[in-house]
């Protein structure tokens, strides 16, 4: 399976394929991409895929050169990126060179912000190994690095030559990642899709048992379609793209006060979609159904309870730091019906108080 990301000149493919990794060298050789490859990944994706990677490369005669950062959410820093920069440097990197990005997340944002400021940018190409990276991530060209006081705060919009996806590489995928990436496979349902919704409610045990191939591969294509379809709209998110933010902004204060060490990214977004749901109620948005419908599916997936630590006052104060913040107010994205939503920023305060501390008061 074939989408495109139609942004004119900045247009892109994503394949979507079980078995496409060992298509890699195929379309590098289609898109030119055949010389100074540099494959970024983490410890753990290296061990896992990194010989096969270097395999399918060196058979079709391309000689890559591989560098490993660790495993998690710390190795997406300015420092780490240095670290990379001095590689390139060292194995003697130009403006001709290309940066594979083969990892989940973490990856991806890190090696596509390492791509897009090294020698004022070369190319890159996006190799997703995770559920969350997979439907996400790796779609859009939003890359980034984190700072001590916020995620996601220094970085650059930079769209890759082309994502290949292959669903295969899911099964080696922990189950606790498998649920952490399901998270943004649902934020797609309750901002764009109720059909898909009803899909994912119906089929959510089989989705994480990666039981059924087609529904996993036709899964994935619509994550990926409704994200093209706005980031076409909207590349550089001065409006509509923001609505992928559903859940973000209280699940990134989450992830901020806990240091990215308690939750995985999805994790934090569950609890923020809990936040997000009630919040509009609160605010008349939404109706009770709607909300019990929402938070039905969001519980299935039991992401990991808060600590007892974290109160309200800091979580508003992290929220501060939100780079979607402006001298007008937080941005909110609020459901109206599932598949519906709508953007925000003039929120009573009394209410944001009060869906933070229904989060952080949630049983579980």
């Amino acid at each position: 399976m074939k989408l495109v990301v139609d942004l004119q000149d900045k247009s892109y493919p994503i394949y979507i394929k079980a078995g496409a990794l060992q298509s890699l060298a195929e379309i590098l050789y289609e898109n030119n991409l055949t010389t100074e490859l540099f494959v970024i990944t983490d410890e753990n994706v290296q061990a896992l895929y990194g010989e096969k990677v270097l395999t399918i490369l060196r058979k079709a005669g391309l000689k890559p050169t591989m560098f490993s950062v660790p495993a998690g959410e710390n190795s997406k820093s300015l420092q780490m990126a240095d670290f990379l920069y001095s590689k390139l440097i060292e194995n003697r990197a130009t403006r001709k060179s290309t940066i594979l990005a083969l990892g989940g997340g973490v990856v991806g944002d890190l090696a596509g912000f390492v791509a897009a400021t090294f020698m004022r940018g070369v190319k890159f190409v996006q190799i997703p190994t995770t559920l969350l990276s997979q439907v996400d991530s790796s779609v859009g060209g939003k890359v980034g690095v984190n700072h001590r006081l916020g995620k996601n705060l220094i970085g650059a919009f930079y769209q890759p030559v082309f994502v290949l996806i292959d669903p295969d590489v899911l099964q080696t995928l922990p189950q606790k990642e498998r649920r952490a990436g399901m998270a943004e496979v649902i934020k797609y349902s309750f901002i764009r899709d109720v059909a898909f919704y009803e899909t994912l409610n119906a089929n959510l045990a089989t989705l994480l048992d990666l039981g059924d191939a087609k529904l996993t591969e036709s899964v994935l294509a619509r994550c990926c379609s409704i994200k093209a379809n706005v980031v076409e709209k909207d590349e550089r998110e001065g409006g509509l793209r923001a609505i992928l933010n559903f859940g973000h902004t209280i699940g990134h204060a989450l992830e901020a006060l806990t240091a990215y060490g308690t939750f995985l990214h999805g994790e934090a977004i569950l609890h923020g979609m809990r936040g997000a749901v009630h919040l509009s109620l609160l605010e008349n948005k939404t109706t009770r159904n709607e909300k019990t419908r929402a938070l039905s599916l969001i519980d299935k997936l039991d992401p990991p309870s808060i600590p007892k630590s974290i109160s309200i006052e800091g979580v508003l104060d992290a929220m501060t730091n939100d780079k979607k913040r402006t001298t007008e107010g937080q941005l909110w994205v609020l459901l109206r019906e599932i598949g519906k939503v709508e953007l925000a920023r003039q929120v009573n305060d009394r209410n944001v108080r009060e869906a933070i501390r229904f989060v952080l008061d949630y049983p579980g």
